[in-house]
């Protein structure tokens, strides 16, 4: 059985979103952006499904949530509050804290990990980009 038949559903809900499918040395690279959150849940829903515990290292899903300078995203935390600090990296100081649904500016994407965001109240600092969601 091939990658392109083992993984038919995921690979379906990718092409239905317009990602990039490629297959090199035995695994398959899913790549590529998405409108919300949900969808990219949903993707890892249906991967989990095909490869419980993600065991099998045949794919890489690498889908990132679509977002821009100035745009709103939401914090997406499970619990608790997400730590805004004065630069990128956890051993930076915290210069606030913002909670789960709370609504933020996006300044700038430093890199895939870490965004420049501002509060609603006027806080700028750096949080962990994971935790962060575009709002459509």
């Amino acid at each position: 059985m091939t990658l392109y038949d083992k993984y038919k559903t995921l690979i379906d809900l990718a092409n239905k979103y317009h990602l990039s499918i490629k297959e090199e040395n035995g695994v398959l690279r899913i790549n590529g952006e998405v409108t919300n959150g949900n969808i990219k849940d949903e993707m890892w829903k249906v991967y989990n499904q095909l490869d419980p515990n993600f065991k099998s290292g045949e794919i890489v899903l690498n889908v990132e949530v679509k977002s821009r300078e100035g745009d709103k995203v939401k914090v997406i935390t499970q619990s608790g509050k997400l730590n805004i600090r004065q630069a990128p990296g956890t051993e930076q100081h915290l210069v606030g804290k913002a909670k789960k649904g709370d609504v933020l500016t996006l300044l700038n994407k430093v890199d895939k990990q870490w965004w420049h965001i501002r509060t609603e109240e006027g806080v700028e600092g750096y949080c962990y980009a994971q935790y962060l969601e575009a709002i459509d």
